[in-house]
């Protein structure tokens, strides 16, 4: 019976391999649309695809990132400035990118763009704080795809969509969890809203790696500034080395967890826009794949432990 379920989980993976290796044909007929190309993962998508000969439209929020992103990439680039929180910046993008891709349609969005501060505790933020990330994270996914979505039915294309291990468990305080939950959310239901299209939805759920969204020195800086706005009875409740006790504890534990190699997660991506049977989800990272998720289906009692185990606990804790 033991080797019964070896073969057949051998025969599965070798099977999975096999049909996952095409790839669509015409690439240079095929326009696809990346968000947050400025730096991290949308900037070594873009530059991987374009060289895939795939026809790239890279949005951009700084001029620096179009310009440095045309110097390194073909003529067949097309970069455009793009604020995922500003309708109209979203609107002029979608009307540009209609034009370029005429009646062959827009074969895929990748919606990438995100940012991961301020993220503290929830009793330190505002509200404010909290709808910043959303309308980025999540109302910017949202309001980008519906931006180009005509043009996707019309090529039969995708959607991929980057949440995060974090959409599926929840352990920091403010808004990045609530958006990768709302992101999954999404995803979901608009992938069997499109099946009948021809339209294929996918989510890169990656684990942590070394971007700018995980930089610690930039953590530290907008803990600190939210540190001085709190009022005098939530720093005792904290006790004032909580900063301190918290950084050492991300130099001596969250950042030994980073994964320096980004093309695991561009390779996911990649295969998402490419291939002709894509996954419905993707998580690269070995922490995705050995402790988050695994941890996500735990019963409760048992990932809470997990998480509070290792946490940098207020003064007053009673735990």
């Amino acid at each position: 019976m033991f080797l019964y379920i070896v073969g057949l989980t051998v025969f599965f993976y070798v099977y999975r391999w096999f049909r996952e290796l095409g790839r669509v044909p015409n690439k240079s007929e095929k326009f696809v649309y990346i968000t947050g190309c400025d730096t991290g993962f949308g900037n070594l998508l873009a530059k991987h695809l374009d060289a895939k000969g795939f026809c790239v439209i890279a949005g951009c929020y700084t001029e620096k990132g179009e310009v440095e992103l045309k110097k390194c990439c073909s003529d067949k680039l097309t970069t455009l400035h793009l604020d995922v929180i500003d309708n109209s910046s979203i609107k002029k993008a979608a009307e540009s990118i209609k034009t370029l891709v005429g009646e062959r349609g827009l074969w895929a969005v990748v919606n990438n763009a995100g940012v991961s501060f301020p993220t503290a505790p929830s009793d330190w933020l505002e509200i404010e704080d909290f709808k910043q990330m959303i309308n980025v994270n999540l109302i910017g996914v949202v309001a980008i795809t519906l931006s180009v979505l005509p043009l996707i039915k019309k090529a039969k294309g995708r959607v991929v969509n980057v949440a995060s291990v974090f959409g599926r468990i929840s352990t920091l305080g403010g808004a990045y969890c609530i958006t990768k939950y709302g992101v999954e959310a999404f995803n979901d239901g608009l992938r069997r809203n499109m099946a009948p299209f021809g339209v294929k939805v996918l989510c890169i759920e990656p684990g942590f790696f070394k971007t700018s969204v995980t930089d610690s020195t930039v953590f530290e800086s907008h803990l600190q500034r939210l540190w001085e706005k709190l009022p005098q009875e939530v720093k005792d409740e904290y006790g004032s080395d909580f900063i301190d006790r918290t950084m050492l504890a991300v130099k001596e534990k969250f950042e030994k967890m980073l994964d320096p190699d980004l093309m695991k997660v561009v390779s996911c991506m990649e295969h998402a826009v490419a291939a002709v049977h894509p996954r419905t989800r993707y998580s690269p990272g070995w922490d995705a794949k050995f402790i988050w998720l695994p941890l996500s289906y735990m019963p409760t009692f048992i990932s809470d432990a997990f998480v509070l185990k290792d946490v940098v606990k207020p003064k007053v804790s009673v735990l």
